[in-house]
């Protein structure tokens, strides 16, 4: 039996606010993302991916597009418009484009740990392989920046309590694995805690373009749609993600849907554009000790 562990958690108050009294926060997310060897995105131009185990080159290649190409493009729409991302990082990228990586960090953008390749999801890992993973990227992502990276978002959104415990023992702060609240919230073990940080999937490329077949015309106007609702009615305090992948609307057919909504995010003054390691030192104050 899977041993019972105990998590209190505390939650903000209903007056909460971001700072200089806004109401929303904006997040804007890129997944720099990389598959270990012999795996590979099982999303692919195509569709489908090849049945049983046979290795399909065009899922492989549409992946690797992620790290060869799509991302750069984005932090440079990104960077253009003055403005930082939170950037999930396979412990792959590090190792392999530790350079860029550095560059990222020191421009001023999140490093987030993401798994050490983006196949390697918690659900399948045995006890040991759970603490590599989490040990394995933190290592390879400091070596890369001279920083260890704080916050954690797990691939496919999928840790627990056991991994999310384990986090906190390794020094993490805060992490988005929840989608079970709008605000963070502070988990308590009984040897540490950790911040949960909800991310919100609303406006993701991925399940938008491949799932839904939505067109990149839509991933805007859904975004502005929603953003003119909130700004209007002002009622709720709430973090808007943006969520791009490097092999998704990283290619130019999508990527200037990203540019049009971090060009209008980044005019609006009523926006807190930020980044979860922001959020976790604004709010980690308004908890008790």
């Amino acid at each position: 039996m899977p041993e019972e562990i105990a998590c209190k958690t505390e939650h903000l108050k209903n007056d909460f606010r971001w700072p200089k009294d806004r109401r929303l926060a904006v997040i804007f997310n890129v997944a720099y993302e990389m598959w270990t060897p012999g795996n590979f995105s099982t999303v692919n131009p195509m569709g489908n991916v090849l049945s049983g185990d046979i290795v399909d080159p065009n899922a492989d290649s549409y992946g690797r597009y992620n790290a060869n190409r799509g991302c750069r493009r984005l932090f440079d729409i990104a960077e253009r418009h003055g403005v930082v991302t939170s950037i999930f990082t396979s412990g792959l990228v590090a190792e392999n484009h530790a350079d860029h990586l550095k560059y990222l960090a020191d421009f001023g953008h999140e490093i987030i740990g993401h798994s050490y390749g983006q196949n390697l999801l918690f659900p399948y890992l045995n006890e040991q392989e759970k603490e590599d993973n989490i040990s394995i990227s933190t290592k390879t992502i400091e070596h890369a920046t001279g920083q260890r990276p704080q916050g954690w978002i797990s691939p496919r959104i999928t840790s627990d309590l056991d991994v999310q415990r384990r986090l906190s023992r390794h020094g993490y702060s805060w992490h988005g694995d929840a989608l079970d609240d709008d605000l963070p919230y502070l988990q308590r073990f009984s040897d540490s805690e950790i911040m949960a940080i909800p991310v919100t999937i609303d406006f993701n490329d991925l399940p938008h373009a491949m799932r839904f077949g939505r067109t990149p015309e839509q991933f805007v106007q859904m975004f502005m749609s929603t953003l003119e609702r909130l700004l209007d009615s002002n009622r709720e305090t709430l973090i808007l993600d943006v969520i791009v992948h490097g092999h998704c609307y990283g290619r130019p057919a999508g990527a200037w849907a990203f540019e049009e909504i971090v060009k209008r995010c980044s005019q609006e003054k009523e926006l807190w554009l930020t980044t979860r390691g922001k959020i976790f030192n604004y709010a980690r104050p308004f908890f008790g000790a």
